[in-house]
């Protein structure tokens, strides 16, 4: 069985991000993981995924990292113009947060576009708001997206000279779970239900208090 270019080299980054925060669960302090109860996978977190960013929100405004993730934050990476896995997975994640509220758990949803050549801060806006009224999108120049990505150890290939205005972008789909002084501490693959990511979400935030 033949298996095509894109799809190895998916599967190889795939193992490749996993595999440089799937170490043994310490933090960076050295001592017992204390979200080792709240992990679906044998993941610590801390400085090895994710870090400073510059970026365009859906307002036009440059952004930091500082400026976003302010609290609890599911980010995620994809594009407007994904006709089916990005609006799924981004309505995923906005049910997640609205399951929170509930909870009792403020939680901030995220998206960063890989698409900024189509993606601009109005195309983004509109999309974000169509699916939930707290969801910030964030884009910017092709640099600061490669910056950004290389930071979360995620993959995206935009074509390098589309002819289709409607061209598909290739690009991994874990959502991220990222607090303000700790970073990274876990991510969630497509097959988690929105019940799943708010609950396990929740232990992550009783375990940091």
């Amino acid at each position: 069985m033949q298996v095509s270019t894109r799809s190895f080299v998916l599967a190889a980054i795939s193992v490749i991000a996993i595999g440089l925060v799937a170490t043994y669960a310490v933090t960076q302090y050295g001592k017992a993981d204390r979200f080792a109860d709240c992990r679906a996978s044998q993941i610590a977190g801390g400085g090895t995924v994710g870090g400073p960013f510059d970026l365009i929100d859906e307002n036009n405004r440059l952004v930091t990292e500082r400026d976003v993730i302010t609290g609890p934050t599911l980010v995620y990476f994809g594009y407007t113009y994904c006709p089916d896995v990005c609006p799924t997975d981004t309505a995923r994640n906005a049910e997640a947060v609205d399951i929170l509220e509930e909870m009792g758990y403020d939680v901030a949803p995220v998206f960063i576009s890989v698409d900024p050549r189509r993606d601009t801060p109005d195309v983004l806006k509109e999309w974000t708001d169509y699916i939930h009224p707290r969801l910030l999108g964030l884009t910017g120049s092709p640099e600061q997206i490669n910056a950004v990505t290389k930071a979360y150890k995620t993959y995206y290939k935009v074509p390098d000279d589309p002819t289709d205005e409607y061209y598909l972008v290739d690009h991994m789909t874990q959502t991220y779970l990222m607090f303000p002084d700790i970073g990274f501490v876990e991510f969630f693959s497509r097959s988690d239900a929105p019940q799943d990511v708010a609950n396990r979400t929740a232990c992550f935030i009783d375990a940091a208090k």
